[in-house]
């Protein structure tokens, strides 16, 4: 599990692609002090294990599945991503509780930039508008977020970054068209699903 309070930025340095994988490597000092082998590492918020490492780096592999439902597979060499390490029991739980399981794929179509914060507007596929609400929480790129606004007929949402999180994240960098991993609360799917599954008289 995760928090969504991101460790530390990484840069992708290498991938490797196959039919149904693919291989990052990732440089990231301070993160390499602090891993082993198999541990899990939230890579823009998916979570991924770690294969290899040294002191400057290390490697996971990306699933075939994993590459359908996220961004990963659009990375590039020199890409920023940020990186999380998973929690341990008793840590503060800063942020939401961040699975790294990937929800959709998002899509940047406005960035709108004031003195002290930017506003980030992402379009997200309309069966998962239904599990974001104003004031609620959101995954992008593995970073807890506030829900601003949602627009629920043009499946869009919005959230407002704070200085600390463009300088410590990559959200900062993003660009309109740029595409984003999204994870829902968690707690919205587990309610959709006891509503739905409760018997008749329940209901």
């Amino acid at each position: 599990m995760f928090t969504g309070l991101i460790s530390s930025l990484g840069v992708v340095e290498a991938i490797t692609k196959g039919s149904e994988y693919a291989k990052l490597t990732i440089k990231d000092a301070k993160i390499c002090g602090q891993i082993a082998i198999g541990d899990s590492v939230s890579v823009n918020g998916t979570c991924l294990s770690v294969t290899e490492f040294d002191t400057q780096s290390f490697v996971v592999d990306v699933m075939a599945q994993t590459l359908k439902v996220s961004a990963i597979g659009s990375l590039t060499k020199g890409d920023l991503v940020n990186l999380e390490l998973a929690t341990k029991a008793g840590q503060a739980l800063g942020g939401h509780i961040v699975q790294g399981h990937v929800d959709c794929i998002g899509k940047v179509i406005e960035i709108k930039e004031a003195e002290k914060w930017v506003a980030l507007t992402v379009t997200i596929p309309a069966e998962k508008v239904r599990y974001v609400v104003p004031q609620g929480s959101i995954a992008i790129d593995g970073v807890s977020l506030t829900v601003g606004e949602v627009d629920d007929s043009k499946n869009t949402i919005t959230v407002w970054l704070i200085p600390q999180t463009l300088a410590l994240t990559n959200l900062g960098k993003k660009s309109p068209d740029d595409l984003v991993n999204i994870e829902v609360d968690i707690l919205a799917k587990y309610v959709e699903r006891l509503v739905n599954k409760a018997p008749a008289g329940d209901k």
